[in-house]
């Protein structure tokens, strides 16, 4: 489940709530699963994974993650992403450009400290993306962790980042493919509204 902690009026926020409504009503699976894309500069390529989005506050789309990480690294060199939902029970795809930036430490200190013990060893023994030489140490480095106590103190390599959408795409799937696509792009303080063709 995604947090909302501020609504907003503007359009395609109202869309975004009416669809996650519906998605939640049907049951969907991992609804705050969202792909982030990111560019990286040194190897001129473009990588994709997927996070689990947790609050969204007015403007600003959090998750958190591993500040030492290829993407974290990827962010700070390219502050635009690219963000995509699924929710295949309601056959609707949702496309987000967005600028991004690190959380406020506060926020992401009070975030750390509401999650499991469990979660949290994991996020204090991983280097996220760096190479181990197994997975049994992967598990050994983790319950070290676990039973070392103190697991609700934030390690300033761990923390959130906000992205804030200035492109909103609803795909909509219908049959024969004649899908309705509805863009939403922020220009000049206002939300502009389009449709693009299937």
């Amino acid at each position: 489940m995604i947090k909302i902690l501020k609504k907003l009026k503007d359009k395609p926020y109202l869309k975004f709530y009416e669809y996650y409504k519906e998605a939640i009503n049907v049951e969907q699976s991992h609804i705050e699963s969202i792909a982030i894309s990111s560019y990286c500069s040194l190897t001129k390529t473009v990588n994709s994974r997927f996070v689990n989005l947790k609050y969204i506050d007015s403007n600003r789309w959090t998750f958190f993650t591993n500040y030492n990480s290829s993407k974290a690294i990827e962010f700070e060199k390219h502050k635009q992403i690219s963000a995509l939902f699924y929710w295949n029970k309601i056959n609707l795809q949702i496309r987000i450009k967005a600028d991004i930036k690190k959380s406020d430490e506060i926020f992401s200190d009070n975030h750390f400290k509401s999650r499991s013990i469990e979660k949290n060893a994991l996020a204090i023994s991983s280097k996220q993306s760096e190479e181990i030489s197994s997975y049994d140490l992967v598990k050994k480095n983790y319950y070290n962790s676990l039973n070392k106590g103190n697991l609700d103190k934030r390690p300033e390599y761990w923390g959130g980042y906000d992205f804030i959408p200035y492109s909103f795409e609803f795909w909509t799937g219908e049959n024969n493919r004649l899908n309705k696509r509805e863009l939403f792009i922020f220009h000049d303080n206002l939300w502009r509204e389009s449709f693009l063709q299937p």
